[in-house]
C-alpha cells in the first residue's frame, strides 16, 4: 500500500488513446491520480468536467491528470469523448492500483452493501513521492484544493 511521504512503486495500466501509462514515464511531472466509481454517472461526470476545465492551470504547474476506475477502455473512450476530457482515463479492471491505493470499500447503494471505489485523489510529486491524499472526496471546491496543493509542492 502507498503511504504519504513514500515513493509510489511503478505501475502500468491501459489508458484511453490506445496507450499504456507507466508511472516511471512521468519523472519530470507531478501527477494527479483521481479514482472514481463509474463512467458516465452524475458525480463522476461532474468531477471529470471539473478536472477538464482546470487542466490548463495544472499543465502550467507541470502536472498531469489521470482518472482511474474499474471500467473498460471501451467505456472510458466513450466517456472521454462524450465529455471532451483532455486527459487520459486508466482502466484498473483487475483492481491492482485500486488495491495499492486502498480505494476499494464497502459502500451503501440503495440500501445494499456493495464493493466499490471510494472517490479519492492522490498527488505524486516529480520524484514519485506521494505528497497528498484526499479520501471520501466531496466535489465542491475539490479541484481547487488539489491545484493549491500542486502549487505548494512546486
Amino acid at each position: 500500500m502507498v503511504s504519504l511521504g513514500k515513493k509510489v512503486k511503478n505501475f502500468s495500466l491501459p489508458a484511453t488513446g490506445d496507450k499504456t501509462v507507466n508511472l516511471k514515464d512521468y519523472k519530470d511531472k507531478n501527477i494527479v491520480l483521481y479514482f472514481y466509481p463509474k463512467d458516465s454517472t452524475p458525480g463522476c461526470t461532474t468531477e471529470g468536467q471539473n478536472f477538464r476545465d482546470a487542466k490548463a492551470r495544472f499543465s502550467r504547474q507541470d502536472t498531469v491528470i489521470f482518472g482511474i476506475s474499474r471500467d473498460s477502455i471501451k467505456s472510458h473512450e466513450n466517456f472521454k469523448t462524450k465529455q471532451g476530457f483532455n486527459f487520459d482515463l486508466l482502466s484498473d479492471a483487475d483492481e491492482v492500483l485500486c488495491t495499492e491505493f486502498d480505494v476499494i470499500k464497502m459502500k451503501n447503494m440503495y440500501g445494499k452493501q456493495v464493493r466499490g471505489i471510494e472517490r479519492s485523489t492522490f498527488l505524486i510529486d516529480k520524484k514519485g513521492v506521494l505528497r497528498k491524499e484526499w479520501r471520501k472526496v466531496k466535489l465542491k471546491d475539490h479541484v481547487e484544493e488539489v491545484l493549491i496543493s500542486v502549487k505548494e509542492i512546486n
